[in-house]
């Protein structure tokens, strides 16, 4: 499994930006084969993880149209900066606690 880390730097956010960022989450889990996603900001910074079987999963996913075109609207609009990386999760495992 691989992990795709966003994180950016954020310059505005608007209503937009809410609907562009649901019509990625259900393309990507639902075309593309994302096992999971997580996000949270905090100020003006912003930190996203997205899980993945495998890097053709994620590479189709990053060449998607839709996905290229709110790419482009996220450096034009809602992000100062960003930055991506990929890692392959080795171990995972986890603890529930009531």
């Amino acid at each position: 499994m691989y992990a795709v880390i966003f994180t950016a730097g954020i310059r505005e956010i608007d209503d937009d930006y809410f609907v562009v960022a649901n019509r990625m989450r259900s393309l990507a889990m639902g075309k593309y084969g994302c096992i999971g996603f997580e996000s949270v900001s905090e100020g003006n910074r912003e930190i996203s993880v997205s899980y993945w079987p495998d890097l053709e999963s994620i590479e189709n996913w990053k060449n998607d149209p839709e996905h290229v075109e709110a790419q482009k609207q996220g450096q034009q609009r809602w992000y100062s900066s960003y930055q991506i990386r990929i890692a392959n999760i080795e171990r995972e495992y986890e603890n529930t606690y009531d």
